[in-house]
């Protein structure tokens, strides 16, 4: 709620109810104005010619309306005035209190997993169901999604719930089960230690579902591991260490099936706030390159101690996913691997992109 507003030559500062004051430039606030000639309410697109606004706009006057809800604002270029909802305004303010979200990540080790990471496949396609999935997702970065027929249409209706099928070298939706045909460690029956797919993408999936169709077979265990567990660990014991895997970009390749895929970035992705957003390792896929003695065995460290953590059971929820049994997880935060096994396993699935579960997430006020 607005309280007062004060008008200078090239801003306005504007004083909320809840103690926090802020200005605003003359040319950002035109900039964003929402009145039928500037912005269009189908599309939530500009129609203002930003290039074309005068740098020297003024503002003339200024009216507090529907009890402080609103403002009005009258523009040196026009004659009539736009109104600006008093919540664009707050939730645009550099000087905004932050507000703890309680949707927030749990980052978590193998005995803080306990069984709300469950949830049953009629419950998941329900309205009320389908956002405790995301908020499941979002926190813990992956659930099993229980009861769902053991067929494709499975894995595809989970993911139209959430944004649409990826399709990648593997096509949209695809089956496996052991193949010494195919290029790929994931057709094997061998281990598979802890990691993230498609290092060699530039953008890699944000999200990847497995449906278990067939299981006659021992061993075979998911494995879960929490990528931004063990950055928050290597950050608290070693700094340094940390600061060289978000600094050092790892090239990661693929090589087979007739493509030749290759991409680079940290292990540890950073955003312009040195915020963790994105957890890449693949030790499979991790391509040549050089780097100097003294940085090539800091590196070396650096992905041991990774590797070792990843690798380490108290870090990893493990288990062996039952014929109807759904895994989906946040493969920028998640690290995935399978236990060796013996007999017969297949398995369905696909990949949804980053930006549609962020956008699943914002829809359902999950972020």
């Amino acid at each position: 709620m607005i309280k007062n507003i004060k008008i200078f030559p090239n801003k306005i500062k504007v004083f909320f109810a809840n103690r926090i004051n802020d200005s605003f430039l003359n040319i950002w606030l035109r900039d964003h104005a929402k009145d039928k000639g500037s912005w269009d309410s189908r599309s939530n697109q500009r129609k203002t010619f930003t290039a074309k606004i005068n740098p020297k706009i003024s503002v003339k006057n200024v009216k507090i309306r529907d009890f402080g809800n609103s403002v009005d604002i009258f523009w040196s270029d026009l004659k009539k005035p736009i109104n600006y909802k008093s919540t664009f305004l707050l939730e645009n303010t550099i000087k905004k209190k932050k507000i703890k979200n309680p949707n927030s990540l749990c980052l978590w080790t193998a005995d803080k997993i306990k069984k709300d990471i469950y949830i049953d496949f009629k419950n998941a396609t329900s309205k009320k169901g389908f956002k405790i999935l995301l908020k499941n997702l979002h926190k813990y970065g992956f659930s099993v999604i229980k009861n769902c027929e053991k067929k494709m249409i499975s894995v595809e209706k989970i993911a139209k719930k959430i944004g649409y099928v990826r399709e990648s070298i593997f096509g949209g939706l695809w089956s496996f089960e052991s193949n010494k045909n195919m290029a790929d460690s994931a057709y094997t029956q061998d281990e598979l230690r802890p990691h993230t797919d498609a290092t060699y993408s530039n953008d890699a999936p944000g999200l990847q579902l497995l449906l278990c169709c067939h299981y006659d077979a021992m061993g075979g265990e998911s494995i879960m591991v929490d990528g931004f567990k063990i950055a928050e660990k290597i950050k608290k014991e070693d700094k340094a260490l940390y600061n060289l895997l978000a600094d050092i970009e790892v090239k990661g390749e693929y090589k087979g099936d007739g493509v030749y895929l290759e991409a680079k970035r940290p292990i540890f992705k950073l955003n312009k706030e040195n915020k963790l957003v994105q957890v890449s390792f693949n030790n499979y896929d991790r391509a040549p390159f050089r780097l100097n003695d003294k940085k090539t065995l800091k590196f070396y460290d650096a992905i041991r101690k990774f590797d070792l953590i990843a690798n380490d059971k108290k870090f990893q929820w493990r288990h062996v996913l039952k014929p109807g049994e759904l895994l989906i997880f946040n493969n920028w935060r998640i690290l995935h691997g399978r236990g060796s096994f013996n007999g017969a396993r297949k398995i369905s699935g696909c990949y949804i992109n980053k930006e549609d579960f962020d956008s699943s997430c914002r829809m359902n006020k999950i972020i």
